[in-house]
């Protein structure tokens, strides 16, 4: 798959009805259990509200993003997902959102937020920062990192318009596959709202699932300007990025966060 999405063809910088993502073409590319989960949420109430009301918006020109909501589903299947981090909602920009959380397509300014998710791995590991437009995150998800944002479509220049629309179903469905899948596993929680549907997914969960000590929680604010430096976890100076990799370096699970190829 190629790693840049967008083309100068509007049609395919945003979802269109012409490259739709919940055909059968397109979900034949999701990892298998993947796959079977999709499959099951469109059938639902709930999806087939989701994707009409998609299609709708499509109808009526309206600009979505990104323009394969899926993607990430293509590339990193559960087994394989060694940490989670989640997010919100995709960029809202053109060309923005390229269906991993808080990554950008090559060629795009990085967003604030992404800046000091840089900082801090400059901070933590001394890593240095990426150039201001090779900024996707894509080097993470190849080598199990996986980005799930907690809603997956957003409208152009419309922060958080696909909110209760459907999406958080299907989010739900895939983090409690992760929850469940044997470790080791880390998910990286920054910010209320990702510790809000983290927590309350862990408490409909057997007491075994519970208890997993396969699993490494990290908490943290949100790495958005307005919440890095503040409250009783910061996200600047959380050192999420060197726990992760030490505590599953002791479980034989090598990873690293360079954005290196």
């Amino acid at each position: 798959m190629r790693e840049d999405l967008f083309e100068e063809d509007d049609e395919r910088a945003c979802l269109s009805l012409a490259h739709w993502p919940f055909d059968a073409e397109h979900l034949d590319r999701l990892k298998p259990t993947w796959r079977t989960l999709v499959q099951t949420f469109l059938v639902s109430p709930e999806g087939q509200g989701l994707e009409q009301f998609l299609r709708q918006e499509t109808l009526a020109s309206k600009k979505i993003y990104p323009p394969q909501p899926l993607r990430l589903l293509e590339l990193l299947d559960p087994e394989n997902a060694h940490v989670v981090i989640l997010g919100q909602d995709p960029y809202h920009g053109k060309s923005q959102a390229e269906g991993l959380a808080f990554s950008v397509a090559k060629g795009v300014r990085t967003p604030p937020s992404l800046l000091n998710i840089f900082k801090e791995l400059e901070r933590d590991l001394n890593q240095p920062r990426p150039q201001t437009f090779d900024a996707s995150l894509m080097p993470w998800v190849q080598r199990g990192v996986f980005l799930l944002n907690h809603v997956l479509s957003v409208e152009e220049g419309q922060a958080a318009s696909h909110i209760s629309r459907g999406w958080e179903g299907l989010t739900n469905a895939i983090l409690t596959q992760l929850i469940r899948q044997a470790g080791p596993r880390v998910f990286m929680l920054w910010g209320a709202q990702a510790q809000k549907q983290f927590s309350a997914l862990m408490a409909l969960q057997p007491r075994g699932v519970q208890e997993e000590p396969n699993r490494l929680v990290l908490l943290a604010n949100h790495p958005s300007p307005l919440s890095a430096l503040r409250g009783d976890a910061p996200f600047m100076g959380c050192g999420h990025f060197s726990k992760a990799q030490n505590w599953l370096k002791d479980r034989g699970v090598s990873l690293s966060w360079s954005l290196q190829v």
